[in-house]
């Protein structure tokens, strides 16, 4: 696996680990408590100069699409598909969920296929910096 491959496992688990405190470890959560839980923990100085969209399509009964949009200091969050995203990922809704909660590695997902990442890596990485 690249480096790039590597930091995109370790923001995945960052990313994930903050919201799935949020929601104390209930693995019976959806991927809409996880996403709801993430709006607290956003660090806007860390996002001064970032413009990025981050897409989120999970797959299974309790999935759908998220996004986020960043945009120099400031953040949108919503349900459904954003235009132009600039990093994508794709898995399950309980895999997604799993990761969150650290109930299943981020790394071993990714390498799995369990989990896919698409777009700018660099942006990707940024993403566990302002939602750490």
């Amino acid at each position: 696996m690249s480096a790039a491959g590597r930091h995109i496992c370790i923001l995945t688990v960052t990313v994930c680990v903050g919201a799935a405190v949020a929601v104390a470890d209930n693995v019976d959560s959806t991927p809409q408590q996880v996403f709801d839980s993430m709006r607290g923990g956003f660090q806007p100085a860390k996002a001064k100069g970032v413009h990025a969209r981050y897409q989120w399509d999970l797959g299974g009964p309790k999935g759908g699409q998220w996004w986020i949009e960043v945009n120099d200091g400031t953040y949108k969050m919503g349900k459904g598909k954003i235009p132009d995203p600039n990093v994508t990922f794709i898995a399950t809704d309980k895999d997604w969920v799993a990761i969150c909660h650290d109930q299943l590695s981020g790394t071993w997902a990714y390498l799995s296929g369990r989990l896919r990442v698409r777009g700018d890596q660099g942006i990707a990485r940024k993403l566990g910096e302002m939602f750490p």
